[in-house]
């Protein structure tokens, strides 16, 4: 078993009152092409593992917690670009993959590969293609009233071309045990990069949030298995091909629901949007650093409103998590990893189990995987920036 951490590094930055400390721990260094990390409790012991992804990789990795061993998951893969876990009575069955990769459409098959076990799930997993879909780029598992699936949301359409990448892309989902795709109708053009799964309306069931060049949609399945659209924001202003939103998660602020984006496409600008009667008002709460490239919201410290963990891939190479005030209209920006890693790829668990959402994050040009420990608000909280 290849052991590649490190000891624990507490960030040494003096803060204010309040702020959270977090103790850095490195996973591994050589992760080329850093660009996922999924949390799932790959061998069912009740805590949660990490799946690396590094599209400059031919292997999938997982780690395990706690003393988070390297095993290969699958190999034998290029251009891997997402994944998503197939869970059935609480355990992890099998894995969808994402694979031949290209931003340009022509330059990218869009495999679509599910991996399984093959015996001992701690060796190498079996692989098989289940399907095709040019620029094929996010996977998500999604509960629809007829089950589980996993949706496929490609980054274009299939003959798009840069800059304008005009057309329709082909949004779809995949049902097991068969995995054949199926179309979700809608009608979103240009770049889609981000999907966010919530369960909008309460009702026990999925909807789907799409970031595109179009800005902010919600797509809703109707009882009739037909797909109903709906625009609620158009993003940045900036004329096509600059316009829209990159990322999108929901949000609270106590009970209220809010919405919040990375601006435009691997842009600059993280947003914010509270909702006005049948409107969403948007806010830029910083436009300081470029490439942002992973959204995620969470209740860091515990007060019962959700922070908001962005990474930049940009010059910076950094990790923040914003902080709104009582109001909820200004946010404060601290340091989770100020230089240390350009972080294309987050994901929030409690991997110590404390009670307190850790993160982490895998690097794309610094091929880092990082674990970022969260102990907890203090006077000497050494996470924030100064």
């Amino acid at each position: 078993m290849k052991r590649s951490f490190t000891t624990p590094l507490l960030l040494a930055a003096t803060c204010h009152a309040g702020q959270i400390l977090f103790e850095q721990r490195t996973l591994a260094t050589d992760l080329k092409g850093g660009y996922q990390v999924l949390v799932t409790d790959l061998n069912q012991d009740r805590r949660p593992d990490l799946v690396a992804l590094a599209s400059g990789m031919k292997e999938l990795f997982w780690f395990d917690n706690p003393e988070w061993g390297r095993h290969v998951l699958a190999r034998g893969f290029q251009r891997m670009i997402h994944c998503a876990a197939v869970e059935q009575g609480g355990a992890v069955s099998s894995f969808v993959l994402a694979h031949e990769f290209a931003n340009v459409a022509k330059n990218s098959l869009g495999v679509i590969s599910l991996l399984e076990p093959d015996g001992d799930p701690r060796q190498p997993w079996k692989s098989r293609e289940i399907d095709r879909l040019p620029t094929a780029h996010r996977l998500r598992g999604m509960q629809l009233r007829s089950g589980r699936v996993i949706v496929n949301a490609p980054l274009t359409h299939g003959e798009a071309e840069p800059p304008e990448y005009r057309g329709i892309v082909p949004l779809v989902f995949y049902r097991p045990p068969h995995w054949k795709r199926e179309r979700i109708s809608s009608t979103i053009s240009g770049v889609l990069h981000g999907i966010f799964v919530t369960d909008w309306d309460g009702d026990g069931f999925d909807e789907l949030l799409t970031a595109s060049f179009e800005g902010i949609h919600l797509l809703r399945q109707q009882r009739s298995g037909h797909w109903r659209q709906q625009r609620l924001a158009p993003g940045d202003p900036t004329p096509w091909p600059k316009s829209g939103a990159s990322e999108i998660v929901v949000a609270r602020l106590g009970k209220q629901r809010f919405l919040a984006t990375i601006e435009p496409w691997h842009g600059h600008q993280v947003c914010v949007y509270r909702q006005a009667g049948a409107s969403w008002v948007r806010q830029v709460i910083d436009a300081s650093e470029p490439d942002g490239h992973t959204l995620l919201a969470a209740d860091l410290n515990g007060d019962g409103n959700d922070e908001l963990i962005v990474g930049f891939r940009g010059p910076g190479r950094s990790v923040y998590y914003y902080e709104a005030d009582r109001t909820g209209s200004g946010w404060q920006r601290h340091a989770i990893d100020r230089g240390g890693i350009a972080a294309a790829g987050c994901a929030v668990a409690d991997f110590d189990a404390d009670s307190r959402p850790d993160v982490a994050c895998i690097g794309s040009a610094t091929a880092n995987l990082k674990l970022y420990r969260n102990l907890g608000a203090g006077a000497a909280a050494a996470s924030s920036e100064r």
